[in-house]
């Protein structure tokens, strides 16, 4: 798995490397459901400054899993 997380979606490199972070974490939980193959993740939104003041923050965090582990059930329902 491998994730690119652009500055569009987090501004600042501690923000991207979190979500980078998240992505393989949650992504290493439902590996068993996909087959071995190449997989980008495209997150829906962004993560703004103003509304997660810190990167490492327990609210970032939770934002981040909550919309990866969505995404991850969807594509385990399609594949």
């Amino acid at each position: 798995m491998g994730a690119m997380v652009p500055k569009r979606w987090a501004k600042r490199a501690v923000t991207r490397n979190a979500i980078k972070r998240q992505i393989y974490t949650v992504s290493a939980d439902f590996s068993p459901l996909f087959p071995n193959a190449a997989f980008v993740v495209r997150l829906r939104s962004g993560f703004a400054v103003a509304q997660f003041v810190s990167a490492v923050s327990d609210q970032l965090k939770l934002a981040v899993r909550t919309e990866i582990q969505v995404l991850m059930q969807a594509g385990a329902r399609s594949a």
